[in-house]
């Protein structure tokens, strides 16, 4: 479903009001989106939600309904005469250049840059950046909860945790794009085409007369794939009772207790009832701590199932993702411009990210202006996606992005990936001081 033209503060459309009423609105300008600092314990970001960005931009128009709303509220009564015709006809007619989805990048490197009429450009700050920061904080999650788990598969449980039916959705999305295996949202496995995975309610159980016949019952209709729920009451007793019933489930859960000591004795049940085929998976308000606990504990623990701490990244909820203008046209031609406000500083002029490699591994970035020559070794990170206003690609299929992301973690070093912060990763700028 498209994005409303609406979804935008109320100053994006004041003020195209005021560059019409000034004659600016057609004056070419660039912005970049980037982030000025690395929340809590991470070491890089993973860049995600460039589809759902470039589908944004691409289908958006003011419809008539929302043209006319506008036109009754007092903040409008003295815009400039054409303001909400053209509105009527707004297109995004842009230029586009972005990282690729799942790449892992550092603060002050654009991943994004739109060049566009300046009304264009301005209107879409807040969409932009309601996308792309939430897709990317989740990934950002996803991956540390990944890393932590080693090889063993890290489920998307957050739905019910999420702050709304769209953010379990693309919540979901940005799971699987870095590394997540599944996820229990449907509607996720539906749009998306990721792998759905899940087990039964603590309800199940309950509402049956024994927990033998919930077992059974439910082994009965799924067979092969039976994923049976052990702590509804006593998590030993429960495996025994998978035993003693017969059943060889593909694999059973424990959502709650202490997992590490819960998990070798049902490790044991299992084994010594010939199930050693049935693995183990457990959830229970897991994080990527609690989870590099249990592995480095030697847990027998085949796969995490991860809900609140993924869809919400309850530790860092919030990216501070921001999108700036860094050049507008003038008389002469293209001119840099930036801020200069305390803690809240811009560089100057439209810039390219080069990743430096060396034998195929990532050494450095530098950041710098898109008319310098690169650096040895150097990869552009910003590609062109869109040019006036029409995406260059179709969108890709999401397991090839969620490949893709794997081939770009692996090339850089692995003190990225540490749960603790340490900023080891060098990133050099090339941007005179203005």
């Amino acid at each position: 479903m498209p994005v409303s033209a609406l979804a935008t503060d109320l100053y994006q459309l004041t003020m195209i009001a005021g560059y019409l009423h000034t004659g600016r609105h057609r004056l070419r300008a660039t912005f970049e989106l980037f982030t000025r600092r690395l929340p809590p314990h991470r070491n890089c970001l993973v860049f995600a939600g460039l589809d759902q960005a470039l589908d944004y931009l691409q289908d958006l128009r003011f419809g008539a309904d929302e043209v006319a709303w506008l036109a009754e509220l007092p903040v409008f009564r003295d815009a400039p005469a054409g303001f909400f015709e053209y509105l009527r006809s707004f297109r995004f007619t842009g230029d586009v250049w972005a990282m690729a989805e799942g790449t892992p990048f550092v603060p002050n490197e654009p991943v994004l840059r739109v060049s566009a009429p300046l009304a264009e450009a301005q209107l879409v700050e807040t969409a932009l950046l309601a996308i792309l920061n939430f897709q990317t904080t989740i990934a950002s999650k996803a991956l540390r909860l990944v890393d932590a788990a080693g090889n063993r598969p890290v489920m998307d449980f957050g739905a019910r945790r999420a702050h709304g039916i769209d953010a379990a959705l693309y919540a979901a999305r940005a799971a699987y794009l870095a590394g997540c295996t599944s996820t229990s949202f449907v509607d996720a496995g539906r749009r998306f085409g990721i792998p759905l995975s899940g087990t039964m309610a603590h309800s199940w159980i309950l509402a049956a007369e024994t927990e033998r016949q919930a077992f059974v019952d439910y082994a009965d209709l799924f067979g092969a794939r039976t994923v049976l729920l052990l702590d509804t009451y006593d998590v030993a007793a429960a495996a025994e009772v998978v035993v003693g019933s017969g059943l060889k489930p593909l694999a059973v859960r424990v959502d709650s207790g202490d997992l590490l000591s819960l998990a070798r004795q049902v490790r044991k049940i299992l084994d010594d009832g010939k199930l050693s085929a049935t693995e183990i998976i457990v959830s229970g308000d897991l994080d990527e701590w609690k989870i590099r606990s249990l592995v480095a504990a030697g847990a027998p623990i085949d796969t995490y199932a991860v809900g609140t701490a993924l869809a919400t990244s309850e530790d860092a909820p919030a990216m501070s993702g921001v999108y700036k203008l860094v050049e507008a046209e003038g008389p002469n031609g293209m001119r840099p411009v930036f801020k200069r406000s305390a803690g809240k500083s811009t560089r100057p002029g439209a810039k390219q990210v080069w990743r430096v490699l060396d034998r195929g591994a990532a050494v450095k970035d530098v950041v710098a202006l898109v008319t310098e020559p690169p650096p040895d070794g150097g990869d552009a990170l910003l590609q062109p996606v869109m040019r006036m206003g029409t995406r260059l690609a179709e969108s890709p299929a999401l397991a090839d992005l969620r490949a893709g992301c794997a081939e770009r973690i692996a090339m850089m070093p692995r003190s990225i990936r540490e749960l603790e912060r340490n900023d080891d990763y060098k990133v050099e700028e090339r941007i005179p001081n203005p």
